[in-house]
């Protein structure tokens, strides 16, 4: 948008709405240091913070698969016991931090 089309009132509003902006150093030194990532990061994933009832399905799922692989001996549930365990074991971590915390 071009400032010409701007009425003398709205260019006083924007300017002092600039001026505010350049006053608020919080802003100014998060906007400095502001970095985006290519994705969530690993303060996202740090920050996860699973419930109880999603620890026990995920521990269920888990041990479901386990059984399964052993009895069966199928590549299939034994890959997907290997892909959900890692999960599991993050999520039930990750719920006794959230539980030592308080």
């Amino acid at each position: 948008m071009s400032i010409g089309r701007l009425s003398e009132h709205e260019r006083r509003i924007l300017a002092e709405v600039e001026r505010e902006l350049c006053r608020d150093h919080r802003l100014d030194r998060a906007l400095r240091t502001f970095r985006p990532g290519p994705g969530p990061g690993l303060a996202r994933l740090a920050s996860y913070r699973p419930r109880a009832l999603t620890v026990a399905l995920l521990c269920a799922l888990a041990v479901t698969l386990m059984v399964t692989g052993i009895v069966t001996s199928e590549p299939g549930a034994i890959w997907a016991f290997a892909a959900v365990w890692p999960v599991t074991l993050f999520a039930v971590f990750r719920l006794l931090c959230r539980w030592t915390e308080g």
